[in-house]
C-alpha cells in the first residue's frame, strides 16, 4: 500500500509542493528515504522510529520506502519528520489516507513523540490556503499559521494527540492568530543634543525611505541617531507586516506567532560574513539585508566591514531583492531596506581636531575612507558630516521636538506618497524611477537650472542625479508642497558627497 501526504520545500520565500509517498511492501526489513534530501532528512528515519515507539507503535517487519516527490528538488530541514510519520501511519492503516490528503503537513518530531517547531510555517499556511487545504503544524506555531486566513489549522502538541484528533477520539482546538506586537520603543530624538543638521537629514531619510551615512568623530551621536530612526518611521501596514513576517518565518525568528508592526532594525557586527549579510550559505538562508526588509539596516563602523561584503550590497540596494545562486538551488529573497551607515572620518576618528589627530592626517583619512567603494557610496542619498558635541551643547535643555513631533511630519509626507503612488508598485520616493520620477519630481525652472549647474560641478552620475531629485521630492513633501522648487534642490544637493580633489 502507498500513502500520500502533502508537505512543502522552501526556495527563498516560495513554498514548493512536495508529496511524501510511503510504501510498505513485503521484503527484507528496511527503512529507506529517497528524493534528494539532506542530512536532516535522512536522519528523520530514527526520529520517526523513536516517536512511533514512544506512542506504543512499532514499525512492521517489511520494506519501507519513502519518496519525496519531485525527486530532483532539493529537500532540506527537519520539518519532513511529521509528514513521513503520518504517511507511514497511513500506509499501515492506523490513519485514514483520505483524511491526510486534505492537509499540508510539517513539523519536527522529538524522540518522545512531541512535535517541535520548524521554520516557514507561515509560508506553508499560505501555500495550503492557495491549494484549499488545511495545515497540520506544531502547537507552538499555530498562532503563526492562523495569520494565513480562513483555513483549518491543526496545531498539535504531540503525535498521540494528533492521531486521536484525526481518528475522532480527541479534539485539538483551532489556534487563534498571534498578537500584533507593537515592538520595543527605541531611544527618542529628544535625547540628542545639538546635531540639528544631522537630525534634519534623518527626518528627510525617514520621509522618503532614503539611504543615509553619518561621518563624524567618535562620541558625536551617530549610533544614537540611527537607533532613533525606527521611532519616527510609520508602522508597517498589515500587508507589509505579513510580508516582513514571511522572511522572519523562513529564518525561524517569528516568535509565538507575533506579527510586529514596528519596522525591523538590524545592526550586524562589522565582522559579519557575506552570507550573513546578504544571505546564502550551505542552505541559502536569508541574510541581514533580507531580515531588515521594509525596515532599517544599520551598518556601524562602515569601513571596518570587509570591502567585498559591502560591495555585495550594491545590487540589493538597487533592485530591492537578493538572488542567491548555488549549484543545487537558485533562490530570491526580498531586500527593500533603508541603509543607514556610520563611520569615522579616519582610523583615529579625530581628523578635524589638530590636538587629537594622528601624525598621518590627512592621508589616513583618504586611506580609511577608500575602504568603502565609490559605487556603494553613490547609492547613498544623504551624506552628513556630524561634528563633535561641544560642552555648550551638552548643558542645553532637551530639544523642544522629540521623535513624536518628527514622526507626525514624516507620517504626513508618507501619506502624500501613498496617494501619489497608489496606482503603482512604488511605496516611497526612494523607489521612484524612470518616467515616474520625471513625472513627480521634475523641478520648476529655477530648480532645473540649479540642478544642471550642480550636476556639472559635482560631477554627478546619472544615478546621483536621480537621487538628488528623489531627496528633493521628499523635502517638498515634508513642506506639504506638490512642486519641487529651487530651495528643495539646493538642500538635497547639500547632502551629496563631494567629489575628491586632486
Amino acid at each position: 500500500m502507498v500513502a500520500h501526504v502533502s508537505t512543502v520545500a522552501f526556495l527563498g520565500l516560495e513554498a514548493r509542493a512536495v508529496e511524501v509517498q510511503v510504501q510498505v511492501a513485503a521484503g527484507v526489513p528496511a527503512f529507506t528515504v529517497v528524493g534528494l534530501g539532506d542530512k536532516a532528512v535522512s536522519e528523520s528515519r530514527e526520529r520517526v522510529r523513536a516517536a512511533l515507539s514512544a506512542i506504543g507503535l512499532a514499525l512492521p517487519p517489511k520494506r519501507i520506502t519513502v519518496n519525496l516527490s519531485p525527486a530532483d528538488l532539493p529537500k532540506e530541514g527537519s520539518h519532513y519528520d511529521l509528514p513521513i510519520a503520518l504517511g507511514l501511519l497511513g500506509a499501515m492503516g492506523v490513519v485514514d489516507a483520505e483524511t491526510l490528503a486534505a492537509y499540508v503537513v510539517l513539523g519536527e518530531l522529538s524522540l518522545d513523540g512531541r512535535i517541535g517547531a520548524a521554520p516557514g510555517v507561515l509560508l506553508a499556511a499560505l501555500h495550503a490556503s492557495s491549494r484549499e487545504q488545511g495545515l497540520i503544524c506544531p502547537a507552538a506555531q499555530g498562532a503563526e499559521a492562523a495569520w494565513a486566513g480562513d483555513i483549518e489549522v491543526i496545531a498539535a502538541p504531540d503525535l498521540l494527540a494528533l492521531l486521536n484528533h484525526l481518528r475522532g477520539d480527541g479534539h485539538i482546538p483551532p489556534p487563534l492568530p498571534g498578537e500584533v506586537d507593537a515592538g520595543t520603543p527605541g531611544p527618542d530624538l529628544a535625547q540628542v543634543k545639538g546635531q540639528e543638521t544631522a537630525k534634519r537629514a534623518l527626518e528627510i531619510a525617514a520621509a522618503g525611505g532614503h539611504n543615509l551615512v553619518f561621518v563624524g568623530p567618535p562620541g558625536a551621536g551617530k549610533s544614537l541617531m540611527a537607533a532613533c530612526l525606527p521611532g519616527i518611521l510609520p508602522d508597517l501596514t498589515p500587508a507589509e507586516a505579513l510580508e516582513a513576517s514571511m522572511v522572519a518565518s523562513v529564518a525561524g525568528e517569528l516568535r509565538e506567532g507575533r506579527l510586529v508592526r514596528r519596522r525591523p532594525f538590524r545592526s550586524p557586527h562589522h565582522s559579519a560574513s557575506m552570507p550573513a549579510l546578504v544571505g546564502g550559505g550551505q542552505k541559502a538562508r536569508p541574510g541581514e539585508v533580507s531580515l531588515a526588509h521594509l525596515g532599517v539596516l544599520f551598518l556601524d563602523e562602515l569601513p571596518e566591514f570587509q570591502r567585498a561584503v559591502l560591495d555585495s550590497l550594491r545590487q540589493p540596494l538597487e533592485a530591492g531583492t537578493v538572488s542567491v545562486a548555488r549549484a543545487n538551488a537558485h533562490v530570491t529573497f526580498p531586500a527593500r531596506v533603508q541603509l543607514i551607515a556610520a563611520m569615522n572620518p579616519c582610523r583615529c576618528g579625530h581628523l578635524g581636531d589638530p590636538a587629537l589627530a594622528c601624525a598621518r592626517a590627512p592621508k589616513c583619512a583618504a586611506d580609511y575612507q577608500a575602504k568603502v567603494s565609490g559605487p556603494l557610496l553613490d547609492r547613498i542619498d544623504l551624506h552628513v558630516e556630524v561634528q563633535a558635541v561641544s560642552a555648550a551643547d551638552l548643558v542645553l535643555p532637551p530639544p523642544a521636538e522629540g521623535s513624536a513631533q518628527i514622526a507626525a511630519r514624516v507620517a504626513a509626507a508618507r501619506a502624500m506618497q501613498t496617494a501619489r503612488y497608489s496606482d503603482t508598485r512604488t511605496r516611497t520616493n526612494a523607489e521612484a524611477d524612470g518616467a515616474l520620477l520625471d513625472a513627480v519630481a521634475t523641478p520648476d525652472e529655477a530648480g532645473r537650472a540649479l540642478l544642471a549647474e550642480a550636476a556639472e560641478s559635482l560631477r554627478l552620475t546619472a544615478r546621483g542625479y536621480h537621487r538628488v531629485l528623489r531627496v528633493a521630492r521628499s523635502i517638498a513633501d515634508l513642506a506639504g508642497l506638490e512642486t519641487v522648487g529651487r530651495t528643495h534642490i539646493a538642500e538635497a544637493l547639500s547632502y551629496r558627497r563631494r567629489p575628491p580633489t586632486n
